[in-house]
Order: C-alpha cells, then structure tokens, then sequence
C-alpha cells in the first residue's frame, strides 16, 4: 500500500462546531448507554474470571484447570486485548467507528457465550483471547466514537464517569459470584451462568448500539460531507424536539482536504514523529495506572487470603468495597477535569495517589486495624486512582489528530496493558510468594514512585484541553492549513 493518501476534495464544514454547541439531551444519553456501557463488561468480566478461579481448578467443575493454567488463561486474555486493540484500532481508523463498535461487541458476545461452554484448557485459552480480542478493540473503536459525539464543554466529565463504570461492573461481578458460587447451583453450572450473564448484558448493548450513528467528523473526513451534514442534521432535530429550546448558531469553520484512506503508516508517524512529548505524555499515563492497577488488583485475593487470613467466601465482599471506592472517584471529581481542567486534576489524581500509597503500605506492615483498616486505605487510594486511569484514556483520546485517535488509542492502551499485565503482577506475585509482609510493602512504594512518573509527565508536558473542541487541540491530518507540531497546541 503507498504511503500516499486517495486524495479528493478541499471543503468547508461546520460540523464540529454544530456538535460542539448542541445541549445535553436524550441523544447523548443513548450514545452513553450504547456505547459507554461496555466497560461495565470488562469490569464484570475480569471479576467474575478472577473469582471463579478457584472454582475452575475444583473437580467435577467441568474443566479441572491447574492453578498455574487459570494463570495462562489470564495472560492469554491480556495478549488478546492488547493485539485486539492494536487490529481494531487501526480498522476503526480506517473503515469508521460504527462498523468495529458492531464488531469488536459482537466478538466479544459470541467469544463469552463460547466460554461458557468450555470442556478443556486449549478451548478455554482459545476463547479466552477472542474475548479479549473484543474487549481490546473496544476500549480503541469506542473512546474514539464517544469523543466525536460529545459536546466539548462536558467531554472530560463524561469520559471519565464512563471509564469509571468498570468498576460498575467489578463490584456486580464481585456480588453475581457470592450468588452464583454458592451451593444453590452445582459444581460445574455455577460460573458458566457467570459467562452467560456478561453475554446477555452484551446481546441488550448491541441492541441500542444499532441506533447510535457514524461519527460525522470521520465521515466528512473520509470523503463522505453529505452524510455527515444529514447526520448532524439528524442529531440536531432530535435535541431541538426533545429539548424544547432553539438551537444558537455555530460560528467556526475548518477546511478540510478529504482523503478516503489515510495509510497506517502516515498515522503511525503523526503520533510518534510529529507529536513526541505528546507520545511521551500518554506512555507515562499508561504504564502508570496500569501497573498500580494490574500489580496490585489481580493480586488481592492472595493478599488478603494469605497475610490476613481471610475465608473466601468474605473476600468478596471486601472486593465490593475496593470497587465501589474505584466507582466513587470518577463519579464525584469527573466535573472538575472540566472546571479546574486537565492538567491540575489528572497532577491531583497521580500524586495523590502516589502519596497515598505510602500510608497504605504502612497499614499493611504494620498491621494497623487489620483487614478493615487495609480496605479502607485501599479504597481510598484508588479512589484517586480511577480517576487518573480514566483521564489517561481521556487524554489520548483527546491529543492527536482525528485520523489517529483509534490507534493512538489502542497503541497506549496496548504497551500500558503489556506492561501492566505482565510486570506488575509478575513482581507483586514474586513478593507474595516470599511470605513475608516487607517485600510486599515495597511492591506498593513501587507502584507509588511509577504513578508519580505520570503524576511529573503531566506537569511538564500535559494539554490544557477542557471545554476546547478536538480540532483545536490537535488539528486534523487533512486540515486543509494544518501545521502538525508538538509545541503549538495548548500545552
């Protein structure tokens, strides 16, 4: 494939400018519901597979893994995530985001339907990456869709409410396995249900999904104005009927030299070549609230089973707690990465919960109040946290030129979840394997010097983006007056 694009012609649109003004109403509630709705899959997925863990080693459960295959089946799912989103991402780039936000949810449907159904350790690996194969493409086709159709002034709030409902769905994951692992169901019934449940879920999002439109900015973009002016146009009777209020006047105008293919490679050396502190910016995001999140989550039923001696069937419960202290902060602080902006609270987020982290492990070499006193340490560090991680997805999603947002996306996503998925587990498993209380409570000072990194990557190179349209924080390829640098956005 040439390194050249299909060119076609230069236009003029108001599209942005008539998204970005429109007021809050029942159509950006669908596409919230339509689209924002899938992390309470994730969130509801990898909950349920880490409680049900135990489950799937037991006999007569219909598998009979060892514990080191529920570990394989982990990593695998984490690797098909991150190839999903690198795929997904670039076709979501290429062919728009409506076709891959239908695909990537129906693979995953039909990949969590097959898990249900496993009989042995390949199947169970097999499905286990399609799954994540979904759940990849997701995170790039879907940030990318909801970025383009949210009013600028509230997209911060809303980004981050919606990547905070993960944990939405951690804490209905945590509650559906009490119920489904208990002896009400048998041995090998119990977490196929489990599976079933996510696939029902997914069946009703695609159902409204089908309703949620094209992103008009790629579509005019992409050679195509007159369906992105009858979209809008669309978009725009329905507020106006439903809102009972008189739509004000857009004002600004971009041009655009409308391509209808944009080469990977082209995209790929945007992020890197023409934005590098940019590019620099979102690793150190990444890799930070990935590392505090995977190191320290997938490890925490050991650590409270193991140093606080705490029955299974109450480990749940505190997971619930952890949870809802992950829901909480997106949920309470999403509207001041509007208000105070981007570059003050994400700073707040990372540092403040690097700080945190340091009387958290205090609390946890020390023993001080026990199982209660750690979980509310925890819930309160992560409470920061999820705020940060969710802004992490905002931020990339936000600072690269339209035809690269998908895969500037996916390749974030890709190296913070690599990283994230196999160091910090890795490292928190080998201190918990010593048994011994002190090297644990170093894994947490490390995890705080990581999210500090990011907490100091924002300070320095982060992008004054709240209530700023998306092409005005970074310019579209096509623009048809686009001057790509690092240091002329609002940084």
């Amino acid at each position: 494939m040439s390194d050249e694009p299909a060119a076609t012609a230069t236009i003029r649109t108001k599209v942005p400018a008539r998204l970005d003004r429109l007021p809050w109403s029942q159509f950006h509630r669908r596409v919230l519901v339509g689209l924002g709705t899938v992390w309470i899959l994730d969130g509801l997925e990898v909950t349920m597979v880490g409680s049900v863990a135990s489950r799937l080693t037991e006999k007569g459960s219909g598998l009979g893994l060892t514990a080191g295959q529920v570990g394989v089946a982990a990593a695998v799912y984490i690797v098909g995530s991150c190839l999903g989103a690198l795929v997904f991402g670039q076709l979501t780039d290429r062919f728009g985001r409506k076709k891959l936000f239908l695909i990537t949810l129906g693979l995953y449907l039909l990949a969590t339907v097959a898990t249900a159904f496993s009989f042995s350790a390949w199947y169970f690996y097999l499905v286990r990456f399609f799954t994540g194969a979904g759940i990849g493409g997701e995170y790039a086709a879907i940030n990318s869709a909801i970025d383009e159709l949210i009013p600028a002034r509230v997209r911060g709030r809303v980004d981050l409410v919606i990547n905070g409902t993960y944990w939405l769905g951690a804490a209905a994951g945590s509650g559906l396995v009490v119920f489904l692992l208990s002896s009400i169901f048998p041995v090998d019934l119990g977490w196929r249900l489990a599976f079933g449940i996510g696939a029902v879920l997914a069946l009703l999002i695609l159902v409204v999904r089908r309703h949620v439109p094209e992103s008009p900015r790629w579509l005019f973009i992409h050679g195509r104005k007159d369906e992105a002016e009858r979209i809008v146009d669309d978009i725009e009777h329905d507020v106006a009927e439903h809102s009972g209020q008189p739509l004000s006047v857009p004002e600004q105008e971009i041009a655009i030299r409308q391509r209808r293919s944009i080469s990977f490679i082209e995209i790929a050396r945007t992020a890197v070549t023409l934005y590098p502190k940019r590019t620099v910016l979102g690793l150190a995001l990444f890799v930070g609230q990935a590392f505090i999140y995977n190191g320290i989550t997938f490890n925490l039923g050991t650590l409270f089973s193991g140093f606080f001696g705490t029955s299974s069937d109450v480990v749940p419960v505190f997971l619930v707690i952890y949870a809802v202290g992950n829901l909480l902060g997106p949920l309470l602080l999403g509207r001041l990465f509007d208000t105070i902006g981007r570059k003050p609270m994400i700073s707040i987020a990372y540092f403040g919960s690097a700080l945190l982290t340091l009387p958290l492990a205090a609390v946890f070499y020390f023993q001080w109040g026990g199982e209660p006193a750690f979980v509310a340490a925890l819930s309160l560090t992560f409470f920061l946290a999820s705020s940060g991680a969710s802004a992490a997805y905002l931020t990339v999603s936000e600072i690269f030129p339209m035809e690269t947002r998908a895969l500037a996306i996916a390749f974030f996503y890709a190296i913070g979840t690599g990283l994230g998925g196999i160091v910090g587990p890795l490292l928190f498993g080998s201190l918990i394997d010593t048994g011994e209380r002190g090297p644990v409570a170093i894994g947490f000072l490390i995890s705080a010097g990581v999210m500090a990194l990011g907490g100091l990557a924002e300070v320095t190179l982060g992008v004054r983006a709240e209530q700023t349209a998306l092409e005005d924080i970074a310019k579209p390829l096509t623009a048809a007056d686009a001057v790509p640098s690092d240091e002329r956005a609002r940084s």
